[in-house]
């Protein structure tokens, strides 16, 4: 995570005013907000990719996809986020304004400057959501989907999806994508750099 934004800290409630008359997202967490850097275009293609396949497989029922312009809030880290897609099937959620509370599957794409926060600390405050039943990371140089879901004993289970394995389960929401939908416009050299960036 990037150095806080400003000097000061804000209670919950006066982070959510203030953001709302900022031009550019930032997150909180325990106090300090921190702005958020613009994503490279292989990083919004996977995600607009995994939102409309979620969105399209999920139409007619409870669940609902959301993307990264969505706050989550996560009250036992003291914490709000703007994951990169969530998928939530809690209707006081489809009711809510300024963000969400209650997601079922969080999925975050990695890049270099986040992946550590990713696979660490946001993590942690991801685990503290009692609905939260799936959590994934998206490798885009890999071409990798690294799974982790909740068991019935409140563990969590890694599952590592190659592409050789055709489609990627999602199973908390009982939804299959496979990975060339995934990846769909997105083309990548070995050191994970977007080739029709240039």
């Amino acid at each position: 995570m990037n150095e806080p934004a400003l000097d000061k800290h804000f209670a919950a409630s006066d982070y959510l005013s203030w953001e709302e008359q900022q031009p550019d997202k930032h997150e909180y967490v325990r106090g300090e907000v921190f702005a958020m850097v613009g994503a490279r275009r292989e990083h919004v293609v996977v995600a607009l990719n995994l939102v409309t396949a979620f969105k399209q497989r999920l139409r007619g029922g409870p669940c609902q996809a959301y993307v990264s312009d969505l706050k989550l809030r996560v009250e036992a880290a003291d914490a709000f986020f703007y994951p990169n897609v969530m998928v939530s099937c809690d209707p006081r959620d489809h009711a809510a304004g300024q963000f969400v509370e209650h997601p079922s599957l969080i999925v975050e794409v990695l890049s270099e400057s986040t992946e550590a926060f990713d696979r660490g600390e946001k993590f942690a405050a991801y685990r503290t959501l009692p609905s939260l039943r799936e959590y994934v990371l998206v490798d885009i140089p890999s071409r990798r989907v690294e799974g982790f879901r909740r068991t019935a004993d409140s563990d969590w289970l890694f599952h590592d999806h190659r592409p050789e394995d055709g489609d990627c389960r999602f199973a908390s929401i009982g939804v299959s994508v496979p990975f060339d939908e995934i990846f769909e416009n997105v083309a990548v050299d070995e050191a994970g750099r977007d080739l029709e960036a240039s």
